[in-house]
């Protein structure tokens, strides 16, 4: 599967990559996608402040990040703006923030990495794919950057920087997906290729509650 992720060094060592079509949108055609944009700025303290209600598989969840380390938090439900309809994915740029909303005026919020300057997108999306231990092969881009990638790394493989988990999306080469151990401490900064990479806990979280369809709004 093709895909794009990770810091050079680290796609030579671990195996990652994810790549992007890089287009900007202006604030008017975000606005006409989807009104109150705007209020996505809000959410810093009510996300703080909401009560834990953590997801599915919670304790888990909560094992598997002890063992293996978290910079960021828990995924948890936070309110959100009621205009998104429930069952879509906003993706925020700029907080490194995926919600998933659940219900009228709420969502669950995950953490994320997302693509790094130049390499990042916005809009519209759909998810047109579910893919169980991927494998993946280093698109294009990836290989222009980094010498040396095989030209498959098996699904399940410790170096597959597509993790248990992908959600392919209908944009050139570019899915949500989970990541490799050394790259788990990229959550939260801007560091892929043009892919939104997760906690492989997490994406196995969401992969669950998403089904082929599930639209996606990426926003600054």
């Amino acid at each position: 599967m093709p895909g794009h992720e990770g810091t050079e060094q680290d796609i030579l060592n671990q195996g990652g990559a994810d790549a992007p079509q890089a287009q900007v949108f202006s604030r008017r055609d975000l606005l006409a996608w989807s009104a109150g944009i705007g209020g996505l700025a809000a959410l810093a303290p009510l996300e703080a402040a909401a009560a834990p209600h953590r997801y599915r598989n919670a304790r888990a969840s909560a094992a598997a990040a002890r063992q293996n380390g978290r910079a960021q938090p828990m995924p948890h439900e936070i309110a959100f703006p009621a205009q998104y309809q429930p069952g879509t994915i906003i993706v925020s740029l700029g907080r490194r923030r995926l919600f998933l909303t659940s219900g009228p005026g709420r969502a669950i919020v995950y953490p994320v990495a997302v693509g790094k300057a130049g390499r990042s997108w916005q809009g519209w999306a759909r998810v047109d794919g579910k893919h169980v231990n991927p494998a993946w092969s280093p698109p294009a881009v990836v290989r222009a950057s980094v010498r040396g990638l095989p030209d498959i790394i098996p699904g399940g493989a410790p170096n597959n920087p597509m993790g248990p988990r992908a959600l392919t999306l209908d944009r050139h080469e570019i899915a949500i997906h989970g990541t490799t151990r050394s790259m788990r401490r990229s959550i939260g900064s801007a560091a892929s290729f043009g892919c939104i990479r997760m906690y492989n806990e997490d994406i196995v979280d969401l992969f669950d509650r998403v089904r082929v369809g599930t639209p996606v709004l990426s926003i600054a």
